[in-house]
């Protein structure tokens, strides 16, 4: 069995061909420079980074802190305290789940929703590379990446 296990997977075994190495970095490169700049969007407002994502996540929809850490990859407890201080500024707040009153949902006030939406207006690098797309090229690489990442395009 071990046989053909071996020879079902042949391409765990193989070195990426050169093109694919590229595309790997490059996606790296967009990757650090989106991360950058969300950096420098966040703390034009006086947020770090993972305030910034958490409070963008909650501007389209309350979701509950298990939820939250599931999305930003990270441990329930660090979600409790970005709440917490999102909540201290008036951006975010605590709410039961209609669903689960047992449940409590992290939400976006209105002045976090308005917040949110000057950061997504602030990243220049979604503003200037992708600009310099066609809405072809965009919806191409738009499903190019939803691929990807296994959701279908």
């Amino acid at each position: 069995m071990g046989t053909l296990d071996a020879m079902a997977t042949p391409s765990k075994t193989h070195r990426p061909d050169a093109l694919t190495q590229e595309v790997v970095e490059l996606i790296g490169d967009v990757v650090a420079r989106f991360y950058e700049d969300y950096e420098d969007a966040a703390g034009e407002h006086a947020l770090t980074g993972a305030q910034a994502r958490l409070l963008s996540l909650l501007s389209l929809e309350p979701l509950p802190m298990r939820k939250l850490a599931q999305k930003l990859k990270c441990e329930p407890s660090n979600v409790t305290g970005i709440v917490d201080r999102l909540e201290a500024r008036g951006l975010a707040e605590r709410r039961p789940d209609p669903a689960d009153r047992r449940v409590k949902l992290a939400a976006a006030t209105e002045e976090g929703r308005r917040v949110a939406r000057e950061l997504r207006e602030g990243l220049r690098f979604a503003r200037e590379p992708l600009a310099g797309l066609s809405e072809g090229e965009r919806l191409v690489l738009r499903d190019l990446l939803r691929r990807m990442l296994g959701e279908g395009a």
